[in-house]
């Protein structure tokens, strides 16, 4: 089964993601992140499969992160809280997310994604 390549088209670092998949012949099945916001349901079994702590999912160099100080809430909320919030907005969830059968990777990380998809 192709890995799922969450992202958001007009982002530099998923576009670079796109690339690199591209150019080492990796199929994926692309999702755009704020057409199709991931679910709370999802994104609780992506945390778990990943080992992440959840603040790891958020895009904290976003506009939404900081206009409502994502970054205070993040230490303080509970864990189905802040699910509620990653799901409310795309825009809000770190991304590229690449979720395959027994792994999920958050963020561009070319170590990372040549071990798991090359």
């Amino acid at each position: 089964m192709k890995p799922l390549f969450i992202h958001y088209p007009k982002c530099g670092t998923c576009r670079k993601a796109s690339k690199w998949l591209e150019e080492n012949g990796v199929e994926v099945n692309a999702r755009h992140i704020v057409e199709d916001n991931p679910k709370k349901e999802e994104l609780s079994e992506w945390i778990d499969k990943s080992g992440l702590p959840i603040s790891r999912f958020f895009n904290t160099s976003g506009m939404i992160y900081r206009e409502n100080n994502l970054k205070e809430k993040v230490k303080t909320a509970s864990r189905s809280e802040l699910l509620d919030i990653l799901a409310s907005n795309g825009m809000v969830v770190k991304r590229p997310i690449v979720v395959g059968d027994d792994f999920v990777l958050v963020g561009f990380n070319e170590k990372e994604w040549l071990e798991k998809l090359v």
